[in-house]
């Protein structure tokens, strides 16, 4: 099976600190519709824009809920030339519209963050799958109970 996954970064010509945020896309939407049920969405855009390094995982996994490009842009443009944001995905980014549900948010999300980006696009076998496939190799071939002399 192989897996194409693309990490698109951006480094601001700032000096890095060792600060950052680890989350998943699906965490950062749920952190903002969780907060804008009781009116706190400040609070949850400082928890994104403090750190010197934002890493945003796994986006393009599954369609994301409605809003989801509205909170994903607020992040990008306040975080753009500013701070260091990195995104991982294993879909294309021409996918994103259709996967925040939102074509004019993503385009405006791509066109910002991908200004001074570095993009690197990674093919080949899953690195999770790589102690599995090892695991398979060491296994001893399956023992059968039948006789074949018996038929």
């Amino acid at each position: 099976m192989l897996h194409a996954r693309q990490y698109t970064w951006r480094v601001p010509s700032c000096q890095m600190h060792p600060a950052g945020r680890l989350r998943s896309i699906f965490d950062l939407v749920r952190d903002f519709l969780k907060d804008e049920a009781f009116n706190q969405q400040d609070r949850v855009l400082r928890r994104y824009l403090k750190p010197d390094l934002l890493i945003v995982d796994d986006m393009g996994l599954k369609a994301l809920p409605k809003h989801s490009g509205e909170y994903l842009l607020e992040v990008v443009m306040r975080r753009y030339e500013n701070r260091s944001t990195i995104m991982t995905s294993n879909r294309p980014i021409q996918d994103w519209g259709k996967l925040l549900g939102d074509v004019p948010a993503a385009s405006a999300i791509l066109d910002r963050f991908l200004h001074h980006a570095q993009t690197i696009a990674i093919t080949g076998r899953s690195y999770r799958l790589k102690d599995q496939a090892s695991a398979k190799e060491e296994k001893p071939p399956k023992q059968t109970t039948e006789d074949p002399s018996h038929d």
